[in-house]
């Protein structure tokens, strides 16, 4: 691994090189768990054109019940509220019951990772390129903490069409260290809908214990 040593005065700082990006993969895969046990709450939203509708909801993972959630508040469009976000949800309660999860999951049997370099903010870029063209995988870009290969970012385009009527699907996950584990704070999707023009979608998180133990 490479450094720039850079002194000013009295002072030292080292400067990381893009040969960094490399390193933090290593890394990355190397720290790579299962998905953490956690409760929760989550609010769904989604747009498209004069419809608009929101969910709030309780959610729970863990062996061997899987995903579970439950609708506590919810408000807007009934198109929206059910052929969108309870869609999101039922189709997660799917995946996770079929033990398709891993099939997503950011590994070298979904994934070819290639370093990209270092962002103005300090974070390894890799990008991402899927094995296969499946919708549950994303065609673009991770962004890493260097010296953690903590995981921060996921920015790309779904390699396939969800459905004949959704189509161009662009992503955004962001991620946080809660409990000692990394897990996803806010999703956002882009996406256009044939017949019906674009549609937005975002879904944030909050955990109230993770692996069994309580986050403040």
């Amino acid at each position: 691994m490479l450094f720039l040593l850079i002194v000013a005065g009295a002072a030292a700082t080292l400067v990381a090189t893009p040969d960094q990006a490399d390193d933090s993969i290593a890394r990355f895969l190397a720290h790579a768990t299962r998905q953490a046990d956690y409760r929760g709450t989550r609010r769904l939203e989604a747009e498209n054109g004069s419809r608009s509708g929101w969910l709030d909801v309780t959610t729970e993972y863990a062996p061997p019940t899987g995903f579970r959630y439950q609708i506590t508040a919810e408000g807007g469009s009934d198109y929206i509220r059910n052929k969108v976000l309870k869609a999101v949800l039922d189709g997660e309660r799917a995946v996770v019951a079929a033990g398709e999860d891993t099939r997503s999951a950011l590994a070298r049997i979904n994934y070819n990772f290639q370093p990209n370099g270092v962002d103005d903010d300090g974070l390894a870029q890799v990008l991402l390129s899927p094995r296969r063209k499946e919708r549950a995988l994303v065609s673009g870009m991770m962004f890493l903490r260097p010296a953690e290969g903590e995981l921060v970012r996921v920015e790309g385009r779904l390699a396939k069409n969800p459905s004949f009527w959704v189509r161009n699907v662009d992503i955004v996950r962001k991620y946080q260290r809660i409990a000692g584990v990394v897990v996803p704070v806010a999703m956002t999707s882009k996406a256009h809908i044939r017949f019906l023009g674009a549609a937005t979608f975002h879904m944030t998180y909050r955990y109230s214990a993770i692996n069994g133990q309580s986050v403040e």
